[in-house]
């Protein structure tokens, strides 16, 4: 039976890695540079402006993300099989907290797709001037910016569970995990930062989780895990 988990958990390693790298590109895509491209800080006219000029870019961008959640479902299970025989409860418990940051995640998500909706030139819309569009518009991006904030604490968790488990799992470098609960510990505290002092918030919190998922992807594709190697912990 050894062989058969061993070659088990490459393979999952090996998933894990193209998961993480499909989900570093759409997240990259939706965030970094379709929504930073399009939306102009403080104005909602130029913002309107350039949705509407670039409609179908602002609708990938949106199909970016959902591919982003395929994902991140889906890793909650694979990272669940590749860390179950570390710890069984905590990896379940990762499971249940990648599902629930990934479902208020998708909450968020519906508020930028309803941009679109309110920008659109609709004829149940000539109630409301433009004005008032854009501005109803440029709010729904910041309910999906917040919305996506508030929640971080989830894939926060979630990260720094994986995190522990890979360092104890002797199968996996140590220095991943440890970047992992980093990224994670950074996750959780701009999380609180934007609830409690939102004029501390930076998005140089999200710099660690982004070098770490790119680092893991990476090793997962070309490395794998050691499957000579057995778990330092189970449970």
């Amino acid at each position: 039976m050894k062989p058969t988990l061993d070659f088990s958990l490459s393979q999952y390693a090996r998933t894990a890695g193209v998961l993480l790298l499909i989900s570093f590109v759409g997240g990259g895509l939706g965030e970094f540079l379709i929504l930073s491209r399009l939306m102009v800080s403080g104005d909602a006219a130029a913002t309107a402006s350039n949705i509407r000029s670039s409609e179908f870019l602002f609708r990938f961008g949106f199909a970016a993300y959902l591919l982003e959640a395929i994902c991140d479902v889906t890793l909650a299970f694979v990272f669940y099989k590749l860390l179950e025989p570390v710890h069984k409860g905590l990896a379940q418990l990762t499971v249940l907290l990648g599902l629930a940051s990934t479902l208020t995640f998708a909450f968020s998500e519906f508020f930028y797709y309803a941009t679109i909706l309110v920008l659109a030139n609709s004829s149940y819309l000539k109630v409301f001037s433009k004005e008032q569009l854009d501005s109803l518009g440029y709010l729904l991006l910041r309910f999906y910016n917040h919305g996506g904030g508030v929640f971080m604490v989830f894939y926060g968790l979630a990260s720094i569970i994986r995190g522990y488990l890979i360092i104890r799992s002797g199968y996996i470098p140590k220095w991943v995990g440890a970047l992992l609960t980093i990224s994670g510990a950074a996750f959780v505290i701009r999380n609180f930062l934007l609830v409690l002092f939102p004029a501390y918030v930076s998005n140089y919190y999200m710099l660690p989780m982004v070098l770490t998922i790119f680092c893991m992807s990476i090793w997962f594709l070309v490395k794998g895990v050691k499957t000579n190697t057995s778990p330092l912990g189970k449970a």
